[in-house]
């Protein structure tokens, strides 16, 4: 009879374990993935910027873009289109920081926000570095809020224009997100 009961706390234990698992695997939200394409419109020359040189790096030089150091304050329009024209469907918040004495590279803390569309409400943060020279990059997203909560993933950018004079920009945007359902 003393060795019967030594199989049942194992067994208890498993049986635990068991349903344990179940209920995590129950409160989980589902993940879904989330593909987007719009164009960011960076203006730092004109009357109305939306792009803001905020603290200049003292003796550095480069000019106002390339000095490292530099600090930006972005309010950017995303748009659909390269076309500044094209309607607007949200707006890029944050900043930018010239972090590199060698090249053309920022590091860019931005809050993606959507003011139109099926995600109007929402958005996704990126904290990543930019060589903004490079051809092609890519970007870390590390969070969202909204229909893109707990959002994980990345956006692959393409530089679609540039005004040397102005250094006004049109970059385009390819965005996947895992997020909660």
């Amino acid at each position: 009879m003393a060795s019967r009961g030594r199989g049942v706390a194992p067994f208890l234990v498993i049986l635990a374990f068991l349903v344990a698992q179940c209920f995590h695997q129950s409160t989980e939200a589902k993940k879904v993935t989330t593909n987007l394409h719009f164009f960011f419109h960076d203006t730092i020359g004109g009357p109305d910027p939306s792009a803001v040189l905020v603290a200049s790096a003292v003796g550095r030089t480069g000019g106002p873009l390339a000095a490292f150091g530099n600090l930006f304050v972005l309010d950017d329009p995303l748009r659909e289109g390269p076309e500044a024209d094209s309607p607007v469907v949200g707006y890029a918040r944050g900043f930018s920081m010239s972090t590199s004495r060698r090249s053309m590279m920022f590091v860019m803390g931005l809050d993606y926000g959507f003011t139109a569309g099926p995600f109007n409400g929402s958005s996704f943060s990126v904290f990543s570095q930019n060589p903004i020279l490079d051809g092609d990059r890519e970007l870390a997203v590390i969070g969202g809020r909204g229909k893109f909560r707990m959002a994980k993933g990345f956006a692959l950018l393409r530089t679609h224009s540039v005004n040397d004079t102005s250094g006004d920009a049109v970059v385009e945007y390819n965005v996947t997100l895992f997020h909660d359902e």
